[in-house]
């Protein structure tokens, strides 16, 4: 029987060739050709897995031959680890994107979903990056959009501002109309035009209203609580995203943090497949 480590190694490798599009590049080839994105997408996939340091991961793959087989390399053939790390920021973040579209593709999602919004703390830069980029936020703003059946994280929106959680939800929902039913909500997206948004592309939103008068009272009674109350899936999601890979993002730069928390997201969706 195989272990949990080969089989997250074997899916994360499958999603990694797919999220980069067209035929999969040979795991390596001589000269100028370097290792294949996928190679180091599924790398970084393992890496958080495994919660190793860049160093780490490849000190302790030397020992693994049958996980490093699985990237079609050698043991001899492993990248060092600085070209792991500086390659993770050439990547684009679309491919991070599909990875975690992939992930979240194992499972029969069910017919309610939830958003909602956390901040990620982040490390503190140099003090020559934080001038030279203007650098005064302390956490990053991240929105989830999850399945309440299966708590598999469907999209991720980071943001370094404070946007308003109406525009993220629609910019999110969005790119997801397609697999979302029923929404649901706190009062943090209280917006008419954000639920005739949603009823226009057929998605039911069971958000809570402001109550600033006696209607918005009577629109709150007429919610299902039962559905209303299933927007606590995402609070879950989050509280076992900071469990499993701690509350910390470590990459330096915005777009290194981006990519981090969308790869931890994924790493999760795959994780909750394998322990099926």
């Amino acid at each position: 029987m195989s272990t949990k480590l080969s089989r997250f190694t074997r899916k994360v490798v499958s999603l990694a060739k797919k999220a980069v599009g067209g035929d999969p590049d040979p795991a390596v080839e001589k000269g100028d050709g370097g290792y294949a994105d996928w190679v180091i997408v599924g790398l970084h996939g393992l890496r958080e897995y495994l919660g190793h340091p860049y160093r780490r991961l490849l000190d302790v793959l030397h020992e693994m031959p049958e996980i490093v087989a699985e990237f079609g390399l050698s043991v001899a053939e492993l990248p060092d680890f600085t070209t792991v790390c500086t390659r993770k920021q050439a990547l684009e973040m679309q491919i991070w994107r599909v990875l975690l579209r992939l992930s979240a593709q194992l499972q029969e999602t069910g017919d309610v979903q939830a958003i909602d919004a956390t901040g990620f703390d982040r490390i503190s830069a140099s003090q020559h990056y934080a001038n030279r980029t203007n650098y005064t936020f302390s956490s990053v703003k991240t929105t989830a959009l999850v399945d309440c059946q299966t708590s598999l994280i469907l999209d991720i929106h980071c943001s370094m501002k404070q946007p308003h959680d109406t525009q993220i939800g629609w910019q999110v929902l969005k790119r997801n109309l397609h697999r979302v039913e029923t929404i649901t909500a706190d009062k943090g997206y209280d917006w008419d035009e954000f639920r005739h948004n949603l009823r226009e592309e057929g998605v039911r939103p069971v958000i809570k209203h402001r109550e600033f008068s006696s209607l918005d009272a009577a629109h709150n009674a007429r919610i299902d609580d039962e559905t209303y109350h299933r927007r606590s899936v995402v609070e879950s999601v989050f509280a076992s995203l900071r469990r499993r890979f701690d509350d910390t993002i470590r990459a330096r730069t915005w777009f290194g943090q981006f990519r981090e928390i969308v790869l931890k997201a994924a790493v999760k969706n795959i994780e909750a497949a394998i322990n099926l």
